[in-house]
């Protein structure tokens, strides 16, 4: 067989290749210790029918002389054959067999040295075990010596004491004997007392199973009972739960009421406040509506001077309406008279046309300063309406202030009373 030195370079540069490559979870460093225990694990798979990691040499030729070769770590199992680690050997150089057989070389010189320096100790050694088994068989022989005559003894101490327990065991026994003859008579007899006390426990139990059947009847009544008693349970806690409903929501309703009292007792508060400044207000505007009555009053005054003095210019205007209504009757019955006698008195005629144009123009005259009057009074008639509506409304206002004063409501809300003021 040809020994052939393989060997693989592998610098930290191309580690990276060779980590990208295949897959590797390791780093550089600790590379060489997990190939070295993949190898051993190998190693031990190497007896196994059926081993579970393999080592694959793959070459090119048969011949490893210069070709390179892979070095494939497989794992098998039943579906794939999995290739861990695959490595490129390449042929060691002349340089590096030298090496290597030098390193041999002293490895078995060091190996040889330490085989002579055991093979010259080995006399030495078979010698003293030669001499510690002869002290071992002679000392041997002394203590079976010494010790037999102390067994022999001990043997005869063991004997006298087994006697001894023998004869203190015996008596035991009788003693024993007697205590369980009398403890039997004493059985004996409280088995008789047990018979009669069975007998009356049977009568009793007959007794106590008629009991029984009749608690049992009883029972059956109570539970009956007690099914209708749960249903009314039931039923009570529906309407206790309906209660509790009702009753938190009319809690919900009395806060809330109470919330209301309170706004409501803060409204009635503003109000009060609102009524205080508005009495204020009024007290003044009653001062201000009293003066100004007065002045109304004077204005009135006033007025019905006005009113009377008018009237009175109405009267005498009436009464010369009158006059001229008069006169015109007088007119018209010499215009009748007057055409009666046109035809004897056309001088007369002329005469009195002449006068009767200068009384048309009169009357004319009259009758517009009549209706200028009549403008006038229609005019003094509203300003009178008119202030007499004032006066009227101040009168109202005056009574509603006395009244808005005087008045006060209540309101009510649960079982709180309020006053309520009218706002003016």
């Amino acid at each position: 067989v040809s020994e052939v030195l393989v060997h693989v370079p592998l610098l930290c540069s191309e580690w990276s290749n060779l980590k990208n490559q295949q897959g590797l979870l390791v780093d550089f460093s600790a590379f060489p210790q997990k190939f070295i225990n993949l190898l051993e694990q190998c190693i031990l798979e190497q007896g196994k029918q059926v081993p579970r990691f393999l080592i694959q040499l793959v070459t090119s030729s048969p011949a490893l002389d210069c070709m390179p070769a892979c070095l494939n770590v497989v794992e098998t199992n039943p579906f794939k054959h999995l290739t861990h680690l695959s490595l490129k050997l390449l042929a060691g150089s002349d340089s590096d067999i030298k090496k290597y057989l030098a390193i041999c070389i002293k490895n078995l010189k060091v190996c040889f040295k330490k085989f002579s320096f055991l093979h010259s100790c080995l006399p030495k050694k078979s010698k003293e075990l030669d001499k510690l088994q002869n002290e071992w068989t002679s000392q041997a022989t002394s203590l079976t010596n010494k010790y037999s005559k102390e067994i022999t003894a001990e043997k005869e101490e063991v004997l006298k004491i087994q006697a001894q327990y023998q004869l203190q065991h015996e008596q035991q026994k009788k003693e024993m004997e007697a205590t369980c003859n009398k403890k039997v008579c004493h059985l004996e007899t409280r088995v008789s007392e047990l018979e009669t006390v069975n007998k009356d426990l049977a009568e009793r139990r007959y007794k106590s199973e008629s009991s029984i059947r009749e608690l049992k009847s009883k029972l059956a009544g109570l539970e009956e009972e007690y099914q209708r008693a749960k249903q009314e349970v039931l039923s009570l806690q529906g309407e206790n739960s309906t209660l509790d409903t009702e009753c938190h929501e009319k809690k919900k309703l009395l806060n809330q009421l109470r919330t209301r009292v309170a706004v409501l007792e803060q409204e009635v508060k503003d109000k009060e406040q609102l009524i205080l400044s508005c009495e204020i207000q009024t007290y003044l505007f009653q001062k201000k509506l009293e003066e100004s009555l007065e002045m109304k009053q004077r204005q009135i005054g006033k007025l019905d001077t006005t009113v009377k003095s008018i009237s009175e210019e109405l009267l005498k205007a009436h009464e010369i309406i009158k006059k001229l209504q008069g006169e015109m009757k007088k007119l018209m019955e010499k215009m009748k008279l007057k055409n009666a006698v046109t035809m004897q008195q056309e001088k007369i005629l002329g005469e009195k046309e002449q006068s009767l144009q200068k009384e048309r123009m009169e009357f004319h005259n009259v009758k517009q300063a009549l209706q200028q009057k009549e403008g006038e009074v229609l005019k003094l008639q509203e300003q009178l309406d008119t202030s007499v509506q004032k006066l009227e409304e101040n009168k109202q206002l005056l009574k509603t202030n006395e009244n808005g004063k005087e008045t006060k409501g209540t309101l009510q809300n649960g079982n709180v009373n309020y006053p309520v003021r009218h706002k003016v």
